[in-house]
């Protein structure tokens, strides 16, 4: 909580330029013993470091059985799609979960974008059916869940204030895996003709777009 508590008050103190006795604003708790391992993180665009991006990247390439992903935006660069398409390539499950119904159809022409070189490398992607989806969540070998405010997105990554938690040796980890079971279950996985029979005044329109995704 302190860590988070700290997180606003330096958004805060930026926007404001206010000083803050950030002590006054601890609350007391008591220690827990246990071996679960509980890592904040908060990426702000004016630190010069790209740490949700490094994150995501860091999930991704240390993955050894499985990777599953939740994020309702799927707008990324060269390193996030190679490290995903390598990923599958070396046999990792890889997943990734992203809305069948968008709520910004232009942002949704450039995820759907992605799809077809990652499919064509072996990652798996699934449209939730039944409605958006707006977690943004990564489950990574039984061993590290992740959920946060972080969309596998432009804005996200280098022009938005973000956090999150990385969580290890928790029980948490099994019933965020058992939540994207129960996600997959419910979504369409998209074919490799799918991602390749597309209109071509479609295909047009989303490279146009893509074009533009840095600042989308």
């Amino acid at each position: 909580m302190w860590a988070f508590t700290m997180m606003f008050f330096q958004i805060y103190r930026y926007l404001k330029c206010d000083n803050i006795d950030y002590e006054k604003y601890r609350i007391p708790c008591e220690p827990v013993e246990n071996d679960v391992f509980v890592q904040p993180y908060y990426d702000s665009p004016t630190d010069g470091e790209d740490i949700a991006l490094n994150i995501h990247l860091n999930l991704i390439t240390n993955a050894k059985r499985y990777i599953y992903i939740h994020t309702p935006y799927l707008v990324i660069g060269d390193d996030l799609r190679n490290a995903l398409a390598l990923a599958a390539k070396n046999g990792v499950d890889v997943r990734i979960t992203v809305p069948h119904i968008p709520d910004k159809k232009y942002v949704f022409q450039i995820t759907r974008h992605n799809y077809h070189d990652l499919i064509k490398a072996g990652v798996k992607i699934y449209e939730y059916t039944l409605g958006f989806i707006h977690s943004k969540l990564i489950v990574v070998d039984d061993e590290i869940g992740m959920c946060g405010t972080v969309n596998m997105d432009f804005r996200s990554y280098f022009h938005h204030f973000e956090c999150g938690v990385l969580i290890y040796n928790s029980s948490v980890i099994k019933d965020m895996y058992e939540d994207q079971m129960a996600v997959f279950e419910m979504s369409h996985l998209v074919s490799i003709d799918e991602s390749k029979n597309v209109n071509i005044i479609v295909k047009i329109v989303r490279g146009i777009l893509n074009l533009f995704a840095p600042l989308l």
